[in-house]
């Protein structure tokens, strides 16, 4: 008898397959449907893909950094017309606000029916760069600097804080990375990549990607960025690979001559965590009005360490008066920039004054 259970499975899968296939004809799969993005751009479309790889396919690139599984939240877009019902896999990342304007996960979308979808026109801007790999290296045990150099386009434009996706080659892996380096150097692009124990994306630039290799980046994305016609006093916080986006935005203060007050924090486990540090006291000792506040929530005895000490939310509260008049940048986990929201609220801050990148 036991010669025809995994027959029995196999017909099973094949009738539960031709099923499929005809529900999708009956919801019009085969029929040719159009997207149409901002009012203005129409995209013929065939078959029944989701609505964040068809875009992709008319190079408009749309976040996701875990590749359109539904864990980010990032490929957010809104459907004015067609998309069909919000799935419980999007619920999650969308408030009750965004819901009630039709606010949808693109990767969670599929296209059956015409549609009519609005995104950001900065998102449109993004497209796909083919880099190269010209210098690594490592900044802590598990923190490691790479510089890509653009081959097509030959320039990439970007405001100080943006990021960019990178694509694992041979892996349905995408992830997101904030941009390091100067926004005044269009050929080449940097970022700081943090390992990430199993990530895969993480892994392959730490242990696999060569000087040399070829890759493929899409960007820029993001609205977190310096807000460049403001004068008020500027308080930056950030832990780990956070480092990216401030490094960037701390060029684009230094081209503008640090007009503004700035005050930086940043938190890490022990010395061994710590990167730039040198880089960013020479900038302290060149503009009197930059302080870099590094702090160590667990040093270690004996590395000498006379910096503050504890987590880098009670250094922030300790060290911070009034912000009323003042505006943040965060960049690190979640946790930590919730945390830190708290305690700038304390110090009352007003909510649109505050932008942040969170790292998942």
């Amino acid at each position: 008898m036991d010669i025809f259970v995994p027959i029995v499975l196999l017909g099973i899968l094949l009738i539960v397959t031709i099923l499929l296939i005809l529900a999708d004809r009956a919801l019009g799969g085969n029929e040719e449907k159009t997207i149409t993005v901002n009012d203005k751009t129409d995209i013929p479309v065939e078959g029944s893909d989701t609505l964040l790889n068809n875009l992709s396919d008319a190079d408009i690139f749309i976040p996701s950094a875990c590749g359109g599984k539904a864990t980010c939240g990032l490929c957010k877009v809104t459907v004015k017309e067609g998309g069909g019902e919000r799935k419980p896999t999007e619920d999650p990342f969308l408030n009750a606000q965004e819901k009630a304007k039709g606010v949808r996960l693109s990767c969670q979308v599929k296209v059956r029916s015409n549609m009519k979808i609005e995104i950001p026109e900065g998102m449109m801007e993004a497209i796909e760069y083919r880099a190269k790999v010209i210098h690594t290296k490592d900044l802590t045990y598990d923190t490691k600097l790479v510089r890509f150099k653009l081959i097509e386009p030959k320039e990439i434009s970007f405001k100080p804080g943006q990021f960019c996706q990178l694509k694992v080659p041979g892996l349905d892996v995408i992830r997101a990375y904030s941009i390091a380096s100067d926004a005044k150097v269009k050929d080449t692009v940097e970022f700081i990549v943090r390992l990430v124990p199993k990530g895969k994306a993480t892994t392959f630039v730490h242990k696999a990607m060569l000087s040399g290799d070829e890759i493929i980046l899409t960007g820029p994305y993001g609205d977190f960025y310096l807000q460049e016609d403001s004068d008020r006093d500027i308080v930056m916080i950030a832990g780990g690979s956070g480092k990216a986006p401030i490094r960037s935005i701390m060029y684009r203060m230094q081209d503008l001559g640090m007009p503004r007050k700035v005050k930086y924090f940043f938190g890490a486990r022990t010395t061994k965590d710590l990167y730039y540090t040198e880089e960013f006291k020479a900038i302290e000792k060149k503009y009197d009005n930059f302080e870099y506040i590094p702090a160590l929530s667990d040093p270690e005895e004996g590395d000498g360490w006379e910096g503050e000490v504890g987590l880098i939310t009670d250094v922030l509260d300790r060290l911070t008066g009034d912000l009323s008049q003042s505006e943040a940048y965060l960049c690190g986990s979640p946790g930590m920039i919730d945390a830190c929201i708290k305690v700038l609220n304390k110090h009352n801050i007003p909510k649109d004054h505050v932008f942040y990148d969170k790292f998942d």
